[in-house]
């Protein structure tokens, strides 16, 4: 099915290392998938999701800036668990045409868990970040206005 997309909004993440991260979310695919209470239909919605640096403190990135590259498969030593101290989550809201009319679509992605790990470098220098997010999905009919 084919879709629009009606608003997008990048997520913030600041975290305790005062590092800020952002959080991009979007919508791949989305199908009619039954009934469902909320508005008559069920979608199969399949979001993705990825992070990147905005703000990262200088001091890590000397401390990182003679290790080897992240290897092609994550390593299992370094990761340091850190604290989000706040988030904006990543929206995307699509519309799309059914054959019970118009809907909106709600991606929301919010971070839940990261690590960093000073052992490695990215190839921008910086520190790698991982990062766990949940979604919520949600619809409502189409409004025009």
């Amino acid at each position: 099915m084919s879709f629009t997309v009606k608003n997008s909004k990048l997520g913030i993440i600041k975290l305790s290392d005062n590092t800020t991260l952002k959080l991009k979310a979007t919508t791949v695919d989305v199908r009619e998938a039954g009934f469902s209470p909320f508005g008559g239909i069920k979608f199969d919605v399949k979001p993705i999701a990825g992070i990147a640096i905005v703000d990262v403190p200088k001091e890590f990135r000397e401390i990182v800036k003679n290790k080897p590259l992240i290897p092609t498969e994550l390593p299992h030593d370094g990761w340091e668990l850190l604290k989000v101290t706040k988030q904006e989550p990543a929206v995307e809201e699509i519309v799309i045409d059914t054959q019970r009319g118009k809907y909106v679509i709600k991606v929301e992605a919010e971070v839940v868990m990261v690590s960093r790990n000073l052992n490695y470098r990215d190839e921008r220098g910086e520190p790698i970040y991982w990062a766990s997010w949940v979604w919520k999905i949600s619809w409502t009919p189409y409004k025009e206005g």
